[in-house]
Formats: structure tokens, C-alpha cells, sequence
């Protein structure tokens, strides 16, 4: 991918000083790749209003005949879908006044109540803060078939604690906040957010299913011999979402690191064009409730020790997928930095790169000082 077709009037490039200003943020990922954290990474680091690196590093898999990691390499973005997608939605709609944060979730999905009398008091704000009480993972896919069955039984996963008690990251919660902003759109989520966020800002190569793109450039995630037995390339890692056909509001946008770098430059800019300033400020501040969470509305913020590193600042908020990559956005330093592996290839076992995204994420700041 050329210069000129990854900036922006949003994101201009300053990248001629990248390699010798980052490279031992650069060196912790080469170390990461020898000690198979990931096979390979591609990164996009913006401060204060420019591109400042953007970077590929490794290769598809392990292997040396591998294809190389190119800097617009397309990755399966997992969680970071969550904040990417499903939240800037949710903050579009919110500005239309079209999502209340304090309305019940049963007001827009009435199968959600059940026979437990708290589901009531359940509201989207509790989604996006992650304080609603649902679990955080259910192995759906292993008794739903459909997309509506997946949904179905979603919409039925018992509490664990009081709505509001406690902060508890679920990729439930995610998933019925899909379904509710589809049926207050009337449109499918992967349509509303290419039309309302990822064009508006030029993202050509992020989206859900990213079949339209050749299949051959994008890294697998994994040899899946658990569930579907085969290799997991250019198709959503995340079982749940798979079954609910590559597009669910936790999981299953895919995109390049520098299309996520434009976002983070959106918002550090106070939103424009997408967002009202606002907007912006109430979803990433973080949450004063229940006791202690480090959530905002659809981000999470450093806590410590935090995967941000120790030098983001408080105002800060970021996400992680669990393919292996992350955004951060610091906008005390004008900063964002966006990592994306496919650290789960070859059987999602190596958990060293919550040893190498902090020292990197530290790197980065060092580096910029």
C-alpha cells in the first residue's frame, strides 16, 4: 500500500525519522516475534496530529516461507470491534437521541427479560460500561447452529451478580448491544457502520467480512482443530461471532493499522467528523461507578498494572482483541498507538505478549519525550 493512499486530511505523515525515533520500540517487537508472542505485527503510532510510524514487522506464520507482514496488512481485529464499532455507533445514535443510556435493554429487546426481576433494571449504560451482571463469556456456539439461535440464547444468559454491583468485561452484554442497535436502525450492524463511520472517514479496508479483499493477504488467526477444523484465514476467530456469520457487536471487524490510526486521530481531534466533542468526552471518561472499574463507556482505561504500558496518562482509554491487538489513545499526550498480531496463530497458546504491549507501549512514550 502506497503513502498516498493511507493519509488523510485527517492524518498527515511524518515518517521519514520512524526508524531511528522507534527502534527500540521497534527491537520489542522483533524480540516478541523471536520468543513467539506473534509471527508478525504491523504498527501506526500518531502524536500530536501526524503519522509518526507505520510499521510491518514478521511474517503470516512462523514459517520462513511465509508471506512478510506489510504495513496495510489487514488483521482480524477481535474486541477492538467493541470500541471501533459497536460503541461508535452507539455514540452516533446517542447523539440523535435514539439510544438513551439509562433506558432498559428490554425496552428494545423484550425477549431479554426473562423471569428475573433485575434484568429490568438493566440499562445500555450498564453494556457499555460492563457493569450489567452478565457473565463474561458463554460458549454459545457450542449448542447454537444460527445466527438467531446464538441471539436467542444470548438473550437468556443468567446474571451472576446485581446489575450495577460490579464490573465484569462481557462479551454477552456486546452481543445483545449489537442486536439492540440493529432493531433501532433497522439495519444490519456491519451496513450501519460502513456507512456511518468507517466511509465518512475513508477506511476502505476495515470492516466485517472481509471476503470483498483477498483472501491471501490477510494472516491466519489459527488451525482450529476444536470446532471447525480447519484453518481460520480472512473469516472472524471468535466462535461466537463466527456463527453469527462474521458480524456481532463484541467481535468481527478486520482492518489495517493505519484505517484505526485515522479513527484515533477523529477522536483525539474531538470527534470531527463523526462525533460532537461532547460525545467524545462522556464515553471515555471513565466510569465513577460500580466501585473501582477502570471502564468508560465502550473503552477501558489504565489501571496497573495496564497493558498501556506505565506512562499513559489518566485521561487515557484504549482496547484490546484477543487476536492480539490493541489501540490506545492518551489525549493528554495527543497520542495513539495502534498494535495489531495474530499472536493467537498457531493454537491461541503463547500469552507472552502481555509481556511484550506494555514494554512496546512504553517504548513508544520513551521515545517521544
Amino acid at each position: 500500500m502506497l503513502l498516498d493512499q493511507v493519509t488523510n486530511s485527517l492524518l498527515p505523515a511524518a515518517l521519514s525519522e520512524q526508524d531511528q525515533q522507534f527502534e527500540r520500540a521497534f527491537a520489542v517487537l522483533n524480540d516478541g516475534i523471536r520468543r513467539r508472542a506473534f509471527p508478525g505485527a504491523a504498527v501506526a503510532i500518531t502524536a500530536r496530529g501526524a503519522l509518526v510510524a507505520w510499521k510491518a514487522l514478521g511474517r503470516f506464520t512462523y514459517s520462513e516461507l511465509s508471506r512478510k507482514v506489510e504495513a496495510g496488512t489487514v488483521f482480524d481485529l477481535a474486541s477492538v470491534t467493541k470500541a471501533l464499532a459497536t460503541t461508535s455507533a452507539c455514540m452516533l445514535l446517542f447523539e440523535e437521541g435514539k439510544l438513551e443510556l439509562e433506558s432498559p435493554v428490554a425496552s428494545v429487546l423484550p425477549e431479554f427479560r426473562g423471569d428475573d426481576p433485575r434484568r429490568l433494571a438493566i440499562t445500555f449504560r450498564m453494556l457499555l460500561a460492563h457493569s450489567s451482571g452478565l457473565p463474561a463469556y458463554v460458549r454459545l456456539f457450542e449448542t447454537a447452529k444460527t445466527r438467531q439461535e446464538l441471539l436467542s440464547q444470548a438473550s437468556k444468559v443468567p446474571l451472576i451478580a446485581d446489575p450495577g454491583s460490579t464490573a465484569e468485561y462481557s462479551d454477552v452484554g456486546f452481543i445483545l448491544l449489537g442486536e439492540a442497535l440493529e432493531r433501532i436502525t433497522g439495519q444490519p450492524l456491519h451496513l450501519f457502520c460502513g456507512n456511518r463511520i468507517f466511509t465518512p472517514l475513508g477506511l476502505e479496508h476495515t470492516g466485517f467480512n472481509p471476503a470483498r479483499w483477498e483472501r491471501s493477504t490477510i494472516p491466519p488467526t489459527e488451525n482450529d482443530r476444536r470446532f471447525r477444523h480447519k484453518l481460520i484465514r480472512a473469516a472472524v476467530n471468535d466462535e461466537n461471532a463466527w456463527v453469527m456469520g462474521g458480524v456481532a457487536g463484541h467481535a468481527g471487524c478486520f482492518g489495517p493499522a493505519q484505517e484505526l490510526a485515522i479513527f484515533a486521530e477523529c477522536v483525539l481531534r474531538g470527534g470531527s467528523p463523526l462525533f460532537d466533542l461532547h460525545t467524545v468526552e462522556l464515553f471515555t471518561r471513565r466510569e465513577p461507578s460500580p466501585a473501582g472499574t477502570s471502564r468508560t463507556l465502550g473503552w477501558d482505561t489504565p489501571s496497573h498494572p495496564s497493558q498501556s504500558g506505565k506512562y499513559f496518562s489518566p485521561r487515557a482509554y484504549g482496547h484490546l482483541g484477543y487476536t492480539g491487538t490493541s489501540l490506545w489513545i492518551d489525549p493528554e499526550r495527543q497520542l495513539s498507538v495502534t498494535l495489531l498480531t495474530n499472536r493467537t496463530w498457531p493454537d491461541r497458546s503463547s500469552q507472552i505478549i502481555r509481556q511484550i504491549r506494555p514494554a512496546f507501549h512504553d517504548a513508544v512514550v520513551e521515545a517521544l519525550r
